[in-house]
């Protein structure tokens, strides 16, 4: 899936930040290496100018839309990945899960533990498992359904989806844990804001990322 052009958020000497799409790797794989967000943002940046670089500072899933951070020197990319608990002061997703998710408000923590295969389960007795915690809100009924408003404050790797299938209501469309297809044809989980102290001019951005139609319906 190549994006027909990218949904820039907010951009400045040190920063590109981006609205990705559904069904889009962030960087490359062994199977895919040109059709990636990191491909498309390096086009982008070397169309200004050919010398110019992109580094990205953190990622999202494969078939999670939503806010995406690249760096466009070494020093902001490091400075960010070794403070990014200290920069990205609100992590916040919208998701639809299955089920009406009780109660409405809660925090989930668990323990984590990553296979060889990369599949990731809770293990909460597990030594080798690390620490995730999620925070949940209904925003609203939707027929069987509920769509929360989720803020992360640890950022492990499928920590939304598995905790949220831990507890019984996965999120709609995800075939990988859920094991559930969606009417939409896609994820239904959403990256849709992010508060991000600026690592150089130390501004308070809110970087927003519109609502993919499938939620708005």
């Amino acid at each position: 899936m190549m994006m027909k052009k990218m949904d820039i958020i907010y951009e400045d000497k040190y920063l590109l930040v981006v609205n990705k799409p559904t069904k889009l790797l962030c960087i490359a794989t062994s199977k895919e290496i040109e059709n990636t967000l990191y491909h498309e943002a390096s086009l982008y940046v070397k169309k200004k100018h050919k010398s110019n670089k992109i580094f990205i500072v953190h990622r999202l899933d494969k078939d999670t839309s939503g806010v995406v951070v690249f760096a466009k020197d070494e020093k902001t990319k490091k400075l960010l990945q070794d403070n990014w608990d200290k920069y990205a002061v609100n992590r916040e997703y919208i998701a639809l899960v299955k089920g009406h998710i009780k109660p409405e408000k809660n925090t989930l923590k668990n323990k984590l533990v990553e296979t060889k295969t990369n599949m990731v389960y809770v293990d909460d007795k597990s030594k080798l498992g690390k620490h995730a915690v999620t925070k949940y809100e209904v925003i609203n009924y939707k027929g069987n359904d509920s769509l929360i408003k989720i803020n992360i404050l640890t950022g492990r790797k499928n920590q939304i989806r598995v905790q949220l299938d831990y507890i019984g209501y996965p999120i709609i469309g995800d075939t990988k844990y859920g094991k559930n297809k969606s009417f939409y044809n896609r994820l239904m989980l959403h990256a849709n804001k992010l508060e991000l102290i600026h690592p150089v001019t130390s501004e308070k951005l809110e970087l927003i990322a519109r609502n993919p139609k499938e939620f708005n319906k």
